[in-house]
């Protein structure tokens, strides 16, 4: 069996700490472990910050060709789609609430799949968490964009789950929408004010809520806002 292709994540989209695509960042949320700048490490939150549980979810990946050490980290929902029975790891995850986030995923649940760092981004279709969280081996691979030389074999710092496609959206939601409705519930309630795309913009791993879900699934029906 042909080893499947890995999904790669980009570092700026993903934990390089600049919300491209989701809006402002509070002063709270910067202070979350992850990679802020090239020539700092992380520090992992504590555990008393650890996030509750949640059962549906936001995953951002780059569908445009960046290239990163020679090694084009481009990974869309499409390339998902030719994956072996349309399935892969999610790896090269780098900040520590993302990956909590992963951890915390079980098996079945659904996740959207947002197409980060290009020229709309946005929710491109649904997949599915098929395998729950387990070592992400590119940590420890020296040639890997995603190496970590402070992770140890013994002791890893970073996970990763497979996901599976199950379908496109039945039109893409670009994050602009999106955004009118956030604001537009902020001001006068709704199940988008408190969206993490929008008050946790730079994690590649966000939660969302049973009614956020429902909600931007609602709006595939719907003409664009």
């Amino acid at each position: 069996m042909a080893p499947k292709k890995r999904p790669r994540m980009s570092k700026k989209a993903a934990d390089a700490g600049k919300a491209d695509d989701g809006g402002k960042v509070s002063a709270a949320e910067a202070s979350v472990g992850g990679k802020r700048k090239a020539t700092g490490k992380s520090k992992e939150s504590v555990k008393a910050d650890d996030p509750p549980e949640h059962s549906h979810w936001l995953m951002k990946s780059e569908p445009e060709s960046r290239f990163e050490n020679g090694i084009d980290v481009k990974f869309g929902i499409e390339d998902l789609k030719t994956m072996l029975d349309q399935t892969s790891c999610w790896d090269g995850v780098r900040n520590f609430q993302a990956r909590n986030f992963m951890r915390q995923m079980k098996k079945g649940q659904l996740a959207f799949f947002y197409h980060s760092n290009c020229k709309e981004p946005g929710i491109a279709g649904l997949m599915k968490i098929v395998k729950e969280a387990y070592v992400d081996h590119t940590q420890f691979d020296k040639k890997d964009v995603h190496f970590d030389a402070s992770s140890k074999p013994d002791n890893p710092k970073w996970s990763m789950v497979d996901v599976q496609y199950q379908r496109m959206m039945k039109r893409f939601i670009p994050l602009s929408e999106l955004k009118k409705y956030h604001l537009q519930h902020r001001a006068q309630g709704g199940p988008l004010k408190d969206m993490a795309l929008f008050t946790r913009a730079r994690l590649s791993v966000q939660p969302l809520t049973t009614e956020e879900f429902e909600f931007v699934v609602s709006l595939e029906d719907k003409a664009p806002l």
